[in-house]
């Protein structure tokens, strides 16, 4: 596959690889990094509200995390949209509330995306289920058939 290099597109997976499919966002950005994808990327255990100055320089992002949800297709790509609420803590945010921050307190006008792909198993230990695997080269067959044409940051909203 060719490298391809979207200016202004930054990618966060989330998750902890040492709680089985929890780490499918981190292995997203893994297989990607191994596959060329030349952009930015991140790694987070969860988001705090200090990425919303990280996000606001780009004009995409897309959050990558795993989801309990069950998903028809393994995986779901949409729109994120800015959420102006709050947690009692400021130790984990929704990549809305990251969206809403970086939009209102830096002026920004990074549009973020959010790619959930169904995990199974959450136990400690390290290494994917084989439902998670499955589901997440399932992510990143659409995610790289979708992007690798296209050098341009237009992501397009399904």
């Amino acid at each position: 596959m060719n490298a391809f290099a979207p200016d202004g597109l930054l990618l966060i997976g989330i998750g902890n690889e040492s709680r089985g499919d929890d780490g499918l966002g981190w292995r997203f950005l893994d297989v990607l990094r191994a596959k060329g994808l030349i952009c930015e990327k991140a790694y987070r255990y969860q988001l705090q509200i200090e990425d919303a100055e990280f996000i606001s320089s780009f004009q995409h992002v897309v959050f990558i995390d795993a989801t309990r949800e069950p998903l028809a297709a393994g995986f779901s790509f949409g729109s994120c949209e800015p959420a102006d609420e709050f947690s009692f803590s400021t130790h984990r945010q929704s990549p809305g509330v990251v969206l809403h921050l970086a939009q209102d307190l830096f002026q920004s006008k990074v549009k973020g995306y959010v790619l959930a792909i169904a995990g199974y198993e959450w136990a400690l230990g390290q290494g994917l289920s084989k439902r998670g695997e499955a589901n997440l080269e399932r992510a990143i067959q659409f995610f790289t058939e979708r992007f690798k044409a296209s050098r341009e940051v237009a992501l397009p909203i399904l």
